[in-house]
């Protein structure tokens, strides 16, 4: 019995030690987190911007023109939104008979943008929207001067994700230039003559930011 006793509180000792090291050892050691600094302060700030970029549509050359921004924490993550707009220059004879039509469209949604290393005056941006867009083929209509009209032949809507990838230079204070690519997945398209596919690709374009980082 005795026996057993020491055995006992042999153990309750143990126990108390060794929670009393754990104890110390959190007082010591300081919590290492993604955002804030030391003393768990984190900064904010805010930016936005215009980019212009390049792809292809249906092997055509497409032209593209966008906007983005949103809130900064801690100098590495932007949550906000992003939209870009698209206009092809080339005309589209095989979608309706005997009529020349062009296309455009756009998409935009939610952004967010991790940023790698944001003190280095070069450094790496990881962006990604998830939205929605449409697209259309369209004519222009014209009779005299001011009589101007778009007709709408077909048009979709469609899901969008772009994961993208950038280099950011710190150009100064509140301005940064950027230069990357993306990669353009849509749901399936539904539009006369057309590919499901169709919108789905790889797009280059630079851009400037501009606002608090």
């Amino acid at each position: 019995m005795k026996k057993t006793t020491y055995i006992i509180k042999s153990l309750a000792i143990i126990i108390m030690a060794f929670g009393f090291s754990i104890i110390t050892s959190a007082q010591d050691e300081e919590i290492s987190t993604l955002f804030g600094d030391r003393n768990g302060n984190i900064d904010h700030g805010g930016w936005g911007g215009l980019t212009f970029g390049y792809t292809q549509i249906n092997g055509k050359d497409t032209y593209l023109m966008g906007g983005r921004g949103g809130w900064l924490i801690d100098h590495r993550l932007t949550i906000g939104l992003a939209g870009n707009a698209f206009v092809s220059d080339k005309e589209y004879t095989d979608i309706i008979p005997d009529e020349i039509v062009n296309m455009a469209g756009g998409y935009g949604g939610f952004f967010i943008e991790a940023i790698i290393a944001p003190n280095s005056p070069v450094h790496v941006a990881i962006p990604l929207i998830i939205g929605a867009g449409g697209v259309a083929y369209t004519q222009d209509w014209r009779q005299g001067e001011y009589n101007y009209d778009v007709n709408v032949y077909d048009s979709d809507a469609y899901f969008v994700l772009e994961p993208g990838l950038e280099v950011e230079f710190n150009l100064i204070k509140f301005m940064r230039f950027t230069i990357g690519g993306s990669y353009r997945y849509t749901s399936n398209i539904n539009l006369i003559e057309s590919s499901s596919t169709m919108l789905r690709g790889f797009n280059g374009y630079f851009g400037l930011k501009f606002g608090s980082f």
